[in-house]
């Protein structure tokens, strides 16, 4: 059977969201170890780091992933802007090191109109000094963007190109976010789609980089430019997408983390159920 989780509130404690992953199901989960909202965040405390590895190790909950905040953006031409998104980045791999978490999701960014080579450079330089200076295994994934206008990352070209001028590659992994690939033009509803999107993935970027999977739906078209995740099945990838996407061995091998709205159609734990029900099929 697939491995499959949500992302999980870390409100109260770090180590209470293992206890919510739990509650809703989850086989892996992903979190923000801070404010995903703000600049500013508290040093980890030792005894919530302690907590926190205490309560997964009671677990078989694997992995952990951990994301981001939303401000930092690695392509950015300005400069203010762009020395407080590496920090961040910096910051942000050394929390996932003390807390045993082994990757760490990120956007590439935007370039507001400076070119996407040259956002692209920004990228680049941005994940070698960050990864230059980190300690430990910790893996940064690039995820994959819904190709909004001048985002940098919603090809697997632009990926590729990204990872080529990255000195510790070894250190780099790629995250593939279904709701954003669609968005950008990969059509993933039918069992001939997919094979094609993922020989193309492997064309270019390589299969053994694909780490984790977002396995959200879209509430727009195919090649909408639309970055709006949906309940699975219930979007325009639709049921029978996702029933051909959790049949595929590719994606059956990696974590799956759910991304989805939470309302009074459905929560975390029904999501879970969802994918599980498509998977076993």
């Amino acid at each position: 059977m697939v491995r499959v989780g949500v992302h999980v509130s870390i409100a109260g404690s770090i180590a209470q969201s293992v206890g919510r992953a739990e509650k809703a199901g989850c086989d892996t989960f992903q979190i923000f170890s801070r404010n995903p909202r703000g600049w500013a965040c508290k040093p980890l405390a030792e005894e919530d780091v302690s907590a926190f590895r205490r309560a997964l190790d009671r677990t078989d909950i694997r992995p952990v992933v951990d994301h981001m905040p939303y401000l930092p953006n690695p392509a950015t031409p300005k400069d203010d802007l762009y020395e407080k998104s590496v920090e961040t980045l910096m910051t942000e791999l050394e929390r996932c090191r003390v807390l045993g978490i082994p990757y760490l999701v990120t956007h590439l960014g935007h370039h507001p109109g400076a070119g996407i080579e040259e956002g692209r450079a920004r990228v680049i330089a941005a994940v070698n000094r960050a990864l230059d200076t980190a300690e430990g295994d910790v893996m940064l994934l690039l995820e994959n963007t819904a190709g909004e206008k001048n985002g940098v990352g919603s090809t697997f070209e632009d990926i590729r190109a990204v990872i080529d001028g990255i000195e510790l590659p070894e250190k780099t992994g790629v995250c593939f976010d279904t709701c954003h690939a669609f968005a950008a033009g990969y059509d993933l509803r039918t069992e001939d789609a997919i094979r094609d999107v993922l020989e193309r993935f492997n064309d270019i970027i390589g299969l053994d980089m694909l780490k984790v999977v977002h396995l959200n739906d879209t509430k727009g078209d195919l090649g909408s430019g639309l970055d709006r995740h949906e309940h699975i099945g219930l979007g325009y990838i639709g049921r029978n997408g996702f029933a051909h996407i959790l049949k595929n061995e590719v994606f059956r091998a990696r974590p799956l983390i759910c991304e989805t709205p939470v309302d009074e159609r459905r929560d975390d734990a029904g999501n879970i159920a969802v994918v599980r029900e498509l998977a076993g099929s």
